[in-house]
């Protein structure tokens, strides 16, 4: 069967997009790719190194950077412009279109975040003041809880970029998923990987989504020996509670589960900005039912104030 995948041009994004090709090959499939630029991508190549101006700023405020790495290539897959989309799952809002899928989850990278630090320090040992940057602000606040003697800054690009930005010293230390280090070769340049309990990961970090248009019966057949379901029911937990929360990429919200032996392990954490307060919850449940599992901590969580600090946050 001919199919063409829709991808973006990132190193990382065509090392995922060639991966589900090679396999698909294998399947027997003609397999062709398409790189789609996105608004993401877009955002990222205006003044590389510096702040957006103040217009494409407001554009990433205003749509909480949901979905900017993914809105052309979806658009693209109902326009039968292309049959199949490969993201990076975190990437994915937790509502999609309506006729689109998410039809596959391949087994999945390791979750977890890390240090890439100049010194080959540790976060435990880096100099008070020392300037740890990341993108995110589920990161922030956690790394704030840890070292709130440290100094967290922004970074903007992708992984080539954020690391020629530590080596010309703008910043001591990168927080990075280890999925991609991993996933480009780059294993050699981790400090350390985060444990879980310091570092709960973005919801669906280190698993690839593939997206197909759901009355496409044939991509669907075709995918289908890609999906490995310990992957698929853990994303669903981890995207149940997001869903629940209402957040994207803006709030500082995690979620991680691991399925053993028919069931799920879940644990979900919101933050204050500042990361002088961490609520966390647990639970295990059935994995043939991960969204209900998903509401459960999600509702833990609301139940322990988690309500109140995501509508300070949206207040600001």
């Amino acid at each position: 069967m001919k199919l063409t995948i829709g991808s973006r041009g990132s190193k990382l994004a065509l090392w995922q997009a060639h991966w589900v090709r090679d396999q698909l090959v294998a399947a027997g499939h003609d397999i062709e790719i398409r790189i789609i630029k996105t608004t993401g991508d877009k955002l990222q190549a205006v003044m590389p190194g510096k702040p957006l101006p103040g217009s494409m700023a407001q554009t990433v405020a205003e749509a909480g950077s949901k979905g900017l790495f993914i809105k052309e290539i979806e658009e693209a897959l109902l326009a039968r412009e292309i049959d199949i989309a490969v993201h990076s799952l975190k990437d994915l809002p937790t509502e999609q279109p309506a006729g689109l899928a998410l039809a596959a989850v391949p087994p999945r990278e390791d979750a977890r975040d890390v240090l890439i630090a100049r010194s080959g320090q540790r976060l435990e040992s880096l100099a008070p003041g020392a300037r740890v940057a990341t993108g995110s602000l589920r990161r922030q606040t956690q790394l704030r809880a840890l070292r709130p003697d440290l100094v967290y800054v922004a970074i903007r690009g992708n992984l080539d970029t954020r690391l020629r930005k530590l080596e010309r010293g703008d910043c001591e230390a990168l927080v990075l998923a280890a999925a991609g280090v991993l996933r480009l070769g780059l294993s050699d340049r981790i400090t350390s990987y985060f444990r879980f309990d310091q570092m709960c990961p973005a919801v669906g970090q280190g698993a690839l989504g593939i997206e197909i248009r759901s009355d496409d019966s044939g991509a669907g057949h075709a995918v289908a020996s890609l999906d490995y379901s310990a992957a698929h029911q853990a994303v669903r937990a981890e995207r149940a509670v997001l869903r629940r929360l209402g957040g994207g990429c803006q709030v500082p919200i995690a979620a991680h589960a691991t399925a053993e032996s028919g069931n799920l392990r879940l644990q979900g954490l919101v933050a204050k900005l500042d990361g002088s307060q961490l609520i966390r919850a647990h639970a295990e449940g059935a994995a043939s039912d991960p969204e209900a599992l998903g509401v459960m901590v999600a509702e833990d969580l609301l139940r322990q104030g988690a309500r109140d600090i995501l509508g300070a946050i949206a207040g600001n």
